[in-house]
């Protein structure tokens, strides 16, 4: 049983390796838009806030997104062991999220960074075909996330289990390559 995190930059494939390791290791997929979706959909109290929040395009704070991880972990059976995807972002949620797995006792927990460099990254992004991504807004969110997101790989140092991935390459072979890594554990 595994309680992985799946971390990197936009455009380094997380989503589809979640969904992938989800599949093989029978787990339980976690995605932070899919939990936000969920949330407000039922009528919570953080998911009419979060609800509220991204009709104007803004972004969730991190008091909401902690709160609505929490409940996700708390109330869902993940016995069996689960890949959370999209979360933690920043410092202050991976520091609650570290608080919550202690709470609930999860441990040996493991976090996935997949790696891609910088033009790879512009190069996948852009070719999603989104309206409002030019190279300079792509190259800006990419900066972006390596500012507030580093600090959280060091964060989370010495506290867990962190195994570097190259997302580059064949979608099957970097597939490989983490089941492999996540195998030696």
């Amino acid at each position: 049983m595994y309680r992985l995190i799946i971390f990197g930059p936009p455009g380094a494939g997380k989503g589809t390796q979640a969904q992938l390791v989800a599949g093989k290791l029978n787990l339980f997929h976690l995605s932070t838009g899919e939990m936000l979706r969920n949330a407000a959909a039922e009528g919570t109290e953080l998911g009419k806030k979060a609800k509220e929040i991204m009709d104007r395009g803004d972004l969730v704070s991190d008091e909401i997104m902690i709160g609505i991880v929490r409940d996700v972990l708390g109330k869902n059976d993940l016995k069996n062991g689960f890949i959370l995807d999209g979360f933690p972002r920043t410092v202050k949620q991976a520091e609650a999220l570290m608080e919550i797995f202690k709470e609930l006792n999860f441990l040996d927990v493991i976090v996935v960074s997949l790696t891609a460099n910088e033009e790879e990254l512009v190069k996948r992004l852009m070719s999603r075909g989104r309206s409002d991504d030019t190279e300079s807004s792509v190259r800006n969110r990419l900066h972006v996330y390596e500012r507030s997101s580093n600090p959280v790989i060091d964060f989370f140092e010495g506290k867990v289990k962190i195994l570097k991935i190259n997302g580059v390459g064949e979608i099957e072979k970097i597939n490989e390559n983490i089941l492999n890594e996540i195998a030696k554990i």
